[in-house]
């Protein structure tokens, strides 16, 4: 158990840094570190990937607030959008839980690769603007593009940055660093939705570790909060001083690589290797 934490501990510093620089929540790389370390510790592969999903969402509430405050000071957050917006996306994020609660794992692995393999692509052949331009304003647009993205981030136990962002820069025309501020904000909402999903959804459920409240597992909570809020001032900082093609170049990366790896292909590629 020792182990565990310390991992857990380590990943929160970098899940800190890269919410801060990429307006990521975090859950794309909490997940996948939380299922394997809990069914190396013998927790069965469905509770396991379902605390992982839980547990990363209360995790990136407190992680995108301490961004967001690092954001706001340099003006960088559409507060407009955000709370309209994040109201919908939390009100998805709980449907989401609900879903995701009665779904089998094998679904929720190829759903979660898949989705992050056409967002990656899509990222890479997409040209980020980095000057100012007309952010639509059209009510009915970000009621369309808020609800499903909740729900989409509810099944999968991610803050939805990884979509928030490429929806922003691509529909709504931000500029990058706004969108990772404006991003940030949502997930505000966004996560607490799912949260309450989870929380509800994983009451009374058989096979569930000691110190959890509905899958939430507590311990990883405050392995990974705690050092995830520090770091995340930290990429906060570092988001301003980097062109926002190059933050996106970042983003891509990371979103391959985890992507291919919820598929099964990295552990195919090492053992041929």
């Amino acid at each position: 158990m020792t182990s565990l934490i310390i991992i857990l501990l380590i990943t929160g510093l970098a899940i800190g840094f890269l919410s801060g620089l990429l307006g990521i929540g975090g859950g794309i790389i909490m997940t996948p570190v939380q299922y394997w370390l809990y069914t190396a510790h013998g927790i069965s592969s469905d509770i396991a990937f379902k605390m992982a999903l839980a547990t990363s969402l209360a995790v990136i509430l407190p992680t995108a607030a301490s961004g967001v405050w690092q954001h706001q000071k340099r003006g960088c957050i559409n507060w407009k959008i955000a709370v309209f917006m994040g109201i919908f996306t939390a009100i998805g994020g709980f449907i989401g839980a609900f879903l995701a609660a009665h779904l089998p794992v094998s679904v929720l692995k190829i759903s979660f690769g898949v989705l992050t393999l056409l967002v990656a692509i899509r990222m890479l052949t997409f040209k980020i603007h980095d000057t100012d331009r007309p952010i639509r304003q059209n009510y009915w647009l970000w009621f369309a593009l808020a609800l499903p993205l909740g729900m989409i981030s509810g099944i999968l136990g991610i803050g939805g940055g990884i979509m928030v962002i490429p929806v922003l820069v691509m529909v709504l025309r931000f500029r990058m660093v706004n969108a990772v501020g404006t991003s940030l904000a949502m997930m505000l909402f966004t996560s607490l939705g799912g949260i309450i999903g989870y929380i509800v959804n994983g009451l009374n459920i058989p096979g569930l570790p000691e110190h959890t409240i509905g899958y939430i597992y507590w311990p990883a909570w405050l392995a990974l909060g705690g050092t995830s809020i520090i770091l995340a001032q930290l990429g906060a900082i570092t988001a301003h001083k980097i062109h926002g093609r190059y933050l996106n170049y970042l983003l891509v990366i990371l979103l391959l690589y985890i992507g291919l790896d919820m598929l099964g292909v990295i552990g195919w590629l090492a053992g041929k290797l």
